[in-house]
């Protein structure tokens, strides 16, 4: 697959397209988790291969909450092939090997609190460990993003002509989500509080869902345009609710979460308006299966 992507920034990255493309969104896997769903998991990862899909993940892939100082820990939440002395490396180097067969497809791997805690806690970077090290087995360029972000898809419709762009912002997120609003008073805030981004995206509450709102603009001679914004907020693959018995998930009065992420299909088109050519980009959303 040919997926030529350059970090401008940290947390900014291009990716440069001359056709329509297909993007498989998910976060919040949490891989190393008892519960974490891999069979489903595997089959949207083998399905993107197979639709030549780009692959980002915004967060939280990794869930290392079994750690020795970790007070979140419990035994029961820890695979049998990590308990032991050296948990972090086993997760990491087994989570490497996990994702090396869809290298070529994966493009940028965000940061979820899950990470940044054991930043926090036990000062390593276990996302840019993992990242690094599936990028050496593969020779591949697997990107680590930022807790928030930006991924820009570029377009040139015709080999020094058109080009157009479509401005992906991504942030993990924060909260609880609200078992009635599902996050969406949170993309609210972000609508608010973001400028010029085509596409929100949003993980973190284990919510699964997607909405358009529209804002008015004006163009380069003044003219008001209205413009969509596409808001996605990606599940998880982590069951935590089972059949409701208890543990923490139910003690807390939290919901049962559906599992997946979204096919997001950007679709680029010459269009003239007023004597001017220019690139419109067309989305489609589409839930993953299962």
């Amino acid at each position: 697959m040919i997926k030529p992507i350059t970090r401008i920034q940290r947390n900014v990255h291009v990716i440069e397209l001359s056709e329509e493309q297909e993007f498989l969104k998910i976060s919040d896997v949490h891989w190393d988790n008892p519960k974490c769903n891999r069979e489903l998991l595997i089959s949207h990862l083998d399905e993107a291969k197979r639709r030549n899909a780009i692959i980002t993940i915004n967060g939280d892939f990794l869930c290392l909450m079994q750690g020795k100082f970790d007070p979140r820990g419990s035994k029961k939440d820890v695979r049998p092939e990590h308990n032991k002395g050296n948990y972090l490396d086993l997760v990491i180097e087994d989570a490497a090997e996990f994702l090396a067969p869809y290298a070529d497809h994966i493009a940028v791997i965000g940061y979820g609190n899950h990470e940044t805690n054991i930043i926090k806690r036990l000062e390593t970077d276990p996302l840019q460990r993992m990242v690094d090290i599936i990028n050496y087995k593969t020779k591949g360029n697997v990107q680590t993003g930022g807790y928030g972000g930006w991924v820009v898809y570029k377009f040139e419709l015709y080999k020094g002509g058109l080009r157009g762009s479509y401005k992906n912002k991504y942030f993990h997120g924060s909260g609880g989500g609200g078992p009635v609003t599902k996050n969406t008073i949170g993309h609210q805030r972000l609508d608010a509080m973001i400028g010029d981004a085509d596409m929100i995206e949003v993980g973190h509450t284990h919510d699964l869902w997607t909405m358009t709102t529209c804002v008015e603009t004006l163009d380069h001679s003044y003219n008001t345009k209205l413009r969509n914004v596409t808001h996605i907020q990606t599940g998880c693959y982590k069951e935590e609710y089972e059949d409701g018995n208890g543990g923490w998930h139910i003690e807390r009065g939290a919901p049962p979460k559906p599992l997946g992420g979204f096919w997001v299909k950007l679709i680029p088109s010459r269009v003239k308006e007023e004597g001017k050519q220019y690139v419109r980009i067309d989305t489609e959303v589409t839930k993953t299966r299962g």
